[in-house]
């Protein structure tokens, strides 16, 4: 008997009728259900039957993802670091993460739950990013991002100064609206409209992105993996920390954050071979010749 997570997007009737299919599915095959606080309701009423309430999905063997590349990244915070299998069901417009359409959502599960890996599925393992805070000298926490983890200004209509160290050396004190450090697989999320490169989601490497730069050195920076990232709030305007879009800490001037490719990472499940690049050839139309 498995234990398995489901998640979906609340909002989008076709993501809450999959998740009644896995949930009934899985009650038929003497399977455990669980789901977050929110998400249950919302599964009951719609008829899931057998489903538990948890919203960190302790002890699950897979976790299914039913929505966009929004619910993935929802369901990669609520595991913690922690790497579960996720199935990605897509039922939103074409993403980067999810990978099964909706109608093959049970087929897919029970292929994961009943074959083995490098036949009927295969892992991609992604890397994480680590925010650990500080506000006047105290230890906040840590958090995990599977995009980004993003530093910026808490006023509108003025900039922030961020002094960035890199591996425990001075590179430069930004003038922005903020700064961007993302993971690969974030690479074509927020960093990407603040005109940050696109990186093979497999790679391991940090990208340092300024938001609205005012200065001179507006480039985004492309660092190894193993390298640590400080950065220092200075001026007299405060600032936000977000991970993958999700408000962490407010931060004073004098605050710091660090930032550091994880040991954690995200193991999401395919059933076919990675199509990273066809993805991304769709999303921006490119032609063949």
């Amino acid at each position: 008997m498995a234990r398995v997570g489901i998640a979906i997007h609340r909002f989008r009737e076709d993501a809450v009728g999959v998740g009644v299919d896995i949930a009934s599915w899985c009650s038929a095959s003497g399977h455990e259900c669980v789901s977050s606080a929110a998400d249950l309701p919302v599964l009951s009423a719609a008829g899931a039957p057998g489903i538990e309430a948890d919203d960190e999905f302790g002890n699950v063997d897979v976790l299914v993802s039913i929505g966009g590349d929004g619910t993935m990244l929802r369901s990669v915070r609520s595991l913690a670091g922690r790497p579960v299998p996720v199935i990605g069901v897509n039922v939103g417009l074409l993403g980067y993460l999810t990978c099964v359409e909706q109608s093959s959502a049970v087929d897919a599960l029970g292929a994961f739950l009943n074959g083995e890996s490098g036949k009927q599925y295969s892992f991609d393992d992604r890397m994480l990013v680590r925010v650990r805070t500080w506000t006047g000298g105290s230890y906040l926490g840590e958090h995990f991002a599977l995009n980004e983890i993003v530093v910026e200004k808490k006023e509108t209509g003025h900039t922030v100064r961020l002094a960035v160290d890199i591996d425990g050396a001075h590179f430069t004190t930004y003038a922005a609206d903020g700064l961007i450090v993302a993971s690969p697989t974030g690479s074509t999320a927020y960093s990407m409209s603040a005109r940050g490169p696109i990186l093979s989601p497999r790679m391991r490497a940090l990208l340092v992105t300024p938001v609205s730069p005012h200065m001179l050195f507006d480039r985004a920076l492309v660092l190894d993996a193993p390298e640590k990232i400080r950065i220092e709030v200075l001026g007299h305007r405060s600032v936000n920390v977000a991970s993958d879009g999700e408000l962490v800490h407010s931060l004073r001037p004098g605050d710091v954050v660090e930032v550091d490719a994880a040991e954690e990472f995200a193991r999401f499940v395919r059933f076919e071979a990675n199509r990273f690049h066809q993805i991304l050839k769709s999303k921006f139309g490119l032609a063949d010749r």
